[in-house]
């Protein structure tokens, strides 16, 4: 069974005992959370569609860990005019583990 579920303002496909990376939550690491913003469901071929939700299905989740995600490195660039800026940047991501997908 999986489910598309918006987490964030981002949308993604999610399975249970899956772990997924998303942009920083408010809770603690080893609190629970639950999503009510399921846009789809599958299981086994039976397919559920929202307007724009399901109504009644949540995605449970737990937060694993807060944690910093790779380097970006952004360079600009003028040319002929001496002028070059270099900047790096982490985004705060969260770590979760999809606990349970429930469709009532």
């Amino acid at each position: 069974m999986f489910a598309i579920v918006e987490i964030a303002g981002h949308q993604y496909k999610v399975q249970k005992d899956q772990r997924i990376y998303v942009n920083r939550l408010s809770g603690e690491e080893g609190s629970s959370v639950s999503f009510d913003r399921v846009m789809l469901t599958s299981n086994e071929g039976d397919v559920v569609v929202g307007a724009p939700v399901i109504e009644g299905a949540v995605v449970e989740a737990t937060i694993e860990k807060h944690l910093k995600g790779d380097k970006v490195i952004v360079f600009k660039k003028k040319r002929r005019k001496g002028y070059t800026v270099k900047n790096g940047h982490r985004q705060y991501i969260t770590s979760l583990k999809i606990s349970n997908i429930s469709v009532k």
